[in-house]
């Protein structure tokens, strides 16, 4: 006998697919036209599936409404970028470059400065709320701003991200202690964190709420079609003075008469 379902596939590992299925768990494997796709299904796909007394099997990737290539996961709300001034402390460039990555899918960033006991990452929350991202602080020793952290998340399906050994994995079981997620240490030779995520996996806080945890980064890429003059849109707190630059065009560099330039001079942008 066979039926067709649909679902959302909550992780992929060595070509099986778990898939959260009318409030079970479906062990599935991709049909060869699946395996014949350029792109891999990720976390997060919305699929069609075949289940036969051989067992579940995907057959179609329905449309995205974003998606991800680091993290691999698709269709999210909400980015929770991991950051901190504690070690390892996170280069806000990095931070940058995810929160372009994040709006050009049109998924909200949200900055979540972890480790509060260790430091108040004071210069990261003002630069960010500056900037008119969300910004929280938490930290998963103390149980600090996770209250707030979960209200945040209310609702959406949301990916944490961020630097290795930056405590994703700590927080999420702080936030939920069924997740019992592996919490990995720092490297103190090169100070720099080791991985224990090896996947992106989605899990379930309530019928309303998945949650990700995602392999740490420590470089990233951005996507090869965002075009350079796009850039300056995809920042909040240049967005909103473009029309005050002398040029439409203004990379807010080199100009004269750039508005941005001008608010950061007058300390209302962070460098």
């Amino acid at each position: 006998m066979e039926i067709k379902k649909q679902g959302v596939v909550i992780k992929g590992v060595g070509g099986n697919y778990d898939v959260a299925c009318e409030r079970q768990i479906l062990r599935c494997r991709a049909s060869a036209k699946i395996k014949h796709q350029k792109n891999l299904l990720a976390a997060g796909e919305y699929v069609e599936l075949r289940l036969t007394d051989d067992g579940g099997y995907i057959t179609e990737r329905l449309p995205r409404r974003n998606g991800l290539i680091r993290p691999a996961i698709a269709n999210i709300d909400q980015l929770v970028i991991l950051a901190s001034q504690a070690p390892p402390v996170t280069d806000p460039y990095l931070i940058d470059k995810v929160t372009v990555v994040a709006l050009y899918q049109g998924i909200q960033p949200i900055i979540l400065l972890n480790k509060a006991d260790l430091h108040d990452s004071i210069d990261l929350y003002q630069a960010y709320q500056k900037a008119g991202f969300p910004v929280l602080r938490a930290s998963a020793v103390t149980g600090e701003g996770v209250e707030e952290v979960k209200a945040m998340l209310a609702g959406k399906i949301s990916a944490f991200t961020g630097n290795s050994a930056i405590g994703k994995s700590s927080i999420l079981n702080r936030i939920d202690s069924r997740f019992g997620l592996q919490v990995g240490d720092m490297s103190e030779k090169i100070a720099r964190g080791k991985h224990t995520t090896r996947h992106v996996e989605l899990f379930q806080l309530d019928d309303n709420t998945l949650i990700a945890d995602t392999p740490g980064f420590s470089t990233l890429t951005l996507p090869e079609d965002i075009k350079r003059e796009e850039l300056s849109r995809l920042f909040p707190e240049f967005l909103e003075r473009l029309s005050d630059c002398r040029f439409a065009t203004c990379m807010h560099k080199n100009e004269p008469d750039c508005a941005v330039k001008a608010a950061l001079t007058e300390g209302d942008v962070a460098q």
